[in-house]
């Protein structure tokens, strides 16, 4: 099993950076390969970007070159780190790991980005 938990979501304004992490818990393999997916006010879930376990980083068009995924081993922790947000940003953002035993999601954490 593996427990994934999203944490530093709030409310910001256009122009301005959250940094998001996905905690890791449970009989994990690191390092991990994550994904992050947001939930957006039309509730369709969309892929946001990922990190392999070789540490590759792609991301959606809409958020390459302001959205950077990262990975700290040591605290099994992976992070998303978002500048210059927009409001087509907000939503819940979750993380997302899948082996063979399973996919599993974090709960959450909500970004809203509005003036």
């Amino acid at each position: 099993q593996v427990q994934l938990r999203e944490s530093g979501g709030g409310l910001v304004q256009p122009g301005e950076s959250l940094r998001l992490a996905c905690a890791a818990s449970g009989v994990i393999t690191i390092p991990l390969s994550v994904a992050w997916y947001r939930r957006g006010v039309d509730k369709t879930r969309e892929w946001v970007g990922g990190i392999t376990t070789g540490g590759t980083t792609d991301y959606e068009d809409s958020v390459k070159g302001r959205f950077t995924i990262s990975r700290d081993n040591a605290k099994n922790t992976i992070y998303l780190q978002m500048n210059n947000l927009k409001p087509e940003d907000t939503g819940v953002y979750y993380c997302r790991h899948a082996r063979d035993d399973g996919v599993y999601w974090g709960q959450g954490t909500q970004v809203t980005v509005s003036s």
